[in-house]
């Protein structure tokens, strides 16, 4: 039974990307299993945007991770000892609780049990079956509600939402243009996963090329990066246009506030502008898992992940989603897989 856990906890407030003394690996005793806990050994760590945003001392729909604290994340792993009834050793669990470490001990009522996905790599529970799948899924189908022959732009297309929330409004009947960093990426939206067109934002005027492919404007708007790119969306919605806010990934490091839109194009063009977070559609799970399951199964869906190893090497792997240097869902495996 281990005694010790590396855990990452938070230094400093980051100004800008994560420096070097932001957060420090360090060794701490690990609890004994009490009643009604469970011992949990961290398999996957979940890397994801919002993971930058709780490192600042600002109001969130959670509150900051505290300095001195275990960094907050979802981790996907393996019970190793178990004081509940609820989990057995040997049960694969996900949970937040115990954070950017290698073992945790937690109240087993804050895991939950993954069931893996016959046909599926472990790794898709923290991805397309997981909360990227229900963000992407949600966001498309119950904030866009896209009619067939709509355009929809998504930015970050190439991510892990941004590419499944573009094959699923496909999916659905509407023209999807995609926005990402690069030729390669472009072209692997418009190639294999079937994106009417993609706009590659560090060659191209984002505005212009949109006027380009959609003369007319766009019916909805996929938002996962803000700044300048989400104007250029934002200025082209067609009357009764709906954006979908799911992340601001530009403004996540900014040390000045970015641009903001001219609301007044709300009453204008009687716009509907809605964010959401994944967890208030978590209720409704089983929703994504029929309607996409069978998209995954005949080949509709197609989705990536990129995995780093090494718990010691999180903070330059989540500096990744800021420099565009992955592909796909974001892991991070932490210990090899039962």
């Amino acid at each position: 039974m281990p005694s010790v856990s590396r855990q990452w906890v938070l230094r400093a407030r980051p100004q800008g990307l994560i420096q070097q003394g932001d957060l420090e690996l360090v060794e701490a005793p690990l609890a004994e299993v009490g009643d009604g806990q469970i011992r949990v050994r961290t398999i996957y760590l979940s890397l994801d945007p919002t993971n930058r945003t709780w490192m600042n001392d600002t109001a969130g729909y959670l509150p900051p991770v505290g300095l001195g604290d275990v960094m907050r994340g979802l981790t996907l792993g393996v019970v190793e000892d178990s004081r509940s009834d609820r989990f057995a050793v040997g049960d694969l669990v996900t949970t937040a609780a115990g954070g950017w470490a290698d073992h945790a001990v937690i109240d087993a009522g804050a895991a939950s049990r993954v069931h893996r996905v016959p046909g599926l790599p472990l790794t898709a529970n923290m991805s397309v079956m997981g909360m990227t799948g229900m963000t992407a899924w949600f966001g498309v189908t119950d904030v866009l509600q896209p009619k067939a022959g709509e355009t929809v732009v998504i930015s970050a297309a190439a991510g892990a939402v941004g590419s499944i929330a573009g094959q699923v409004a496909k999916a659905h009947g509407a023209r999807v243009i995609g926005i990402a960093g690069g030729p390669d990426k472009c072209r692997w939206l418009t190639d294999e996963l079937g994106f009417d067109a993609a706009i590659d934002y560090k060659s191209e005027d984002v505005g212009e090329t949109l006027d380009r492919l959609a003369p007319d404007g766009v019916e909805m708007n996929f938002e996962n990066v803000g700044g300048d790119i989400m104007l250029a969306v934002f200025n082209r919605l067609k009357i009764h246009g709906r954006m979908a806010v799911c992340g601001l990934i530009s403004a996540y490091n900014a040390t000045r506030r970015p641009p903001s839109p001219d609301f007044s194009r709300l009453i204008t063009h009687r716009l509907r502008v809605q964010g959401f977070l994944v967890m208030d559609y978590a209720p409704r799970a089983k929703e994504m898992v029929a309607g996409m399951g069978p998209m995954l199964a005949d080949g509709r869906i197609k989705w990536k992940v990129h995995v780093d190893d090494g718990l010691e090497g999180a903070v330059d792997s989540l500096n990744r989603l800021f420099t565009g240097s992955h592909d796909g869902k974001l892991l991070v495996r932490v210990s090899e897989e039962p």
